[in-house]
């Protein structure tokens, strides 16, 4: 079968959402990787709900599916990167990250996106791991809830040097939170080096709900164009293809901001290189 790549907008951060969209469509992706921010279809706009029906309808007039992405750095705090997360040791910071994630879901209903992926977060010093895990258990039966209302899966990334970092960590999270689907980041594994890429897209087949590639180099996390890194690209997509994946495979260089006018078809060209 043939595999159906997207290309996410933290990737595209200078460049408006409609020109990113077009870039992408005309490079021949398959879809987008739509990080909510608040240039990019802003979630906490007065007209969210307006700007969704039009993004969803250029979508469709690209033919461009999707992916909802929650990984925005100040979007929730100007002054504190991420924050607040699953984990955060205020109450009401939690309860605004589950309030956003929900929101995600409704823009992701209203796009009929494939999936919405989010992350756990990162311990502030000072907290303790057995409370993190009993918030982050909370704040998930509220996220898992309020997808199944909507309609769309929920899937969570394992991040190094987040609470959940491996795809060990969510197979144990998974077996509380049963509907959580894995969002893996491949390059993640070359970072955490717990399991080859390959094989956890093998190991992880029944529980993907987004997929997402890029260069990376073993035990650094950065996200770089293809060639640069330790990343055996044909080996992921042979694994996909073996596994009959048919989401979207998300190209994730949100570094390459400046040069997306480059790097977006730089990218779909390497990957059907690497496919043929």
């Amino acid at each position: 079968m043939t595999l159906r790549f997207a290309y996410n907008t933290n990737g595209a951060a200078n460049h408006r959402l409609d020109d990113a969209l077009h870039l992408i469509a005309g490079a021949g992706y398959d879809g987008v990787a739509l990080t909510l921010d608040h240039h990019h279809l802003d979630p906490f706009a007065d007209d969210w709900a307006r700007e969704a029906e039009r993004v969803g309808a250029l979508l469709r007039s690209l033919g461009l599916g999707s992916v909802i992405e929650t990984g925005a750095r100040y979007l929730l705090d100007p002054r504190d990167k991420h924050e607040p997360t699953l984990v955060t040791a205020d109450p009401a910071g939690r309860d605004r990250r589950v309030a956003f994630l929900a929101r995600a879901l409704e823009v992701a209903a209203i796009l009929n996106a494939e999936t919405v992926s989010f992350w756990a977060g990162v311990p502030k010093p000072g907290v303790a791991r057995h409370d993190a895990l009993d918030w982050l258990d909370s704040g998930l039966g509220k996220v898992v809830e309020h997808a199944a209302r909507t309609g769309i899966p929920v899937s969570l990334e394992p991040e190094p040097g987040m609470l959940i970092e491996t795809v060990e960590d969510y197979a144990r999270l998974a077996l509380r939170h049963p509907d959580l689907r894995l969002a893996l980041d491949t390059g993640h594994c070359l970072v955490t080096q717990d399991i080859a890429p390959d094989a956890a897209v093998r190991a992880y087949a029944d529980r993907l709900g987004t997929v997402a590639v890029e260069d990376m180099r073993r035990g650094d996390h950065t996200h770089l164009p293809f060639g640069q890194g330790d990343m055996d690209i044909p080996a992921i997509l042979a694994a996909l293809e073996s596994i009959g994946f048919d989401k979207l495979v998300c190209v994730e260089l949100s570094r390459e901001s400046p040069r997306a006018h480059q790097a977006i078809p730089e990218s779909i060209a390497y990957l059907r290189a690497a496919l043929s």
